[in-house]
């Protein structure tokens, strides 16, 4: 199976263009190439397939193998690598997702995408402002935020001293959702700035998530904690956030990186 390794401040995937491969049982694969230890090392498997609807299509599986609806640093990868390679000739095209349909907006550099804006569409508030939740006997607030994907954000003080790898799962895992769900943990710096700490359900913690960030943002305009648009830092750099109040959309800007290409040898592959 040949791949590319792409990142997106630090939230890796390894990525195969299925316009050419065909991949089976993409969840052992997925599971298989994220080891870090006896695969190629990453947060999932991103698959870049045709379209019917779109100018491609992704499908994105966690580190455990179970199947993301949107991941926002993959997609701007996904934007990256159609134009670098080809695929597309446009800066600006549109991604199926399994959580609709996406639009993106790339900027070059010498023939090469450099940074992606991607419209995560309306945001849609899946809980009260905010809700009240009790994790490992301690009463909190979360605001509940589905941009694709949901979301539970939590403002703390402050998010260095967290043992995410400790309470990750007891978040995670919560009856208040079935299905689980991406936690962030939230600092609020000033009203353009925060910062934040994101565990995935099916990865863990992990350096960026870009679904997240926009999470984050939004549920901070929300509680009248920050300005509509907002730098959101997470540990593997940053991306800027904006909130179009008019028309409802959001938009996440950020950076898109193609680390390396490859080919691995699997038995489901």
């Amino acid at each position: 199976m040949k791949f590319t390794k792409m990142q997106g401040i630090g939230n890796d995937y390894v990525y195969v263009n299925c316009f050419e491969e065909t991949i089976k049982e993409p969840e052992q694969v997925a599971r298989a190439v994220s080891d870090r230890h006896f695969g190629i090392g990453s947060d999932g498997l991103i698959l870049i397939c045709p379209s019917k609807v779109a100018d491609c299509r992704m499908r994105m599986f966690n580190e455990d193998g179970s199947e993301g609806s949107m991941c926002g640093n993959g997609i701007r990868c996904v934007g990256k690598y159609v134009y670098d390679h080809g695929i597309v000739e446009k800066l600006h095209i549109t991604v199926e997702t399994l959580g609709g349909i996406k639009h993106l907006e790339m900027k070059e550099k010498d023939g090469r995408v450099v940074s992606v804006q991607v419209d995560m569409g309306v945001p849609v508030l899946t809980s009260r402002l905010p809700e009240k939740i009790v994790v490992e006997e301690k009463e909190l607030e979360f605001v509940g935020i589905d941009v694709g994907n949901p979301h539970a954000v939590y403002f703390c003080a402050e998010i260095d001293n967290l043992d995410l790898e400790k309470i990750g799962p007891s978040y995670e895992f919560h009856p208040r959702f079935p299905d689980r769900v991406n936690t962030e943990f939230v600092q609020v710096m000033d009203r353009n700035h925060i910062r934040m700490r994101v565990w995935e359900r099916g990865s863990g913690e992990t350096w960026a998530c870009g679904t997240g960030a926009t999470a984050c943002a939004v549920a901070a305009i929300m509680t009248g904690l920050a300005e509509d648009r907002v730098e959101v830092q997470l540990r593997g750099g940053k991306l800027e956030i904006y909130w179009d109040r008019e028309g409802g959309h959001v938009f996440m800007t950020g950076p898109a990186v193609e680390v390396f290409n490859g080919e691995i040898f699997l038995k489901q592959a």
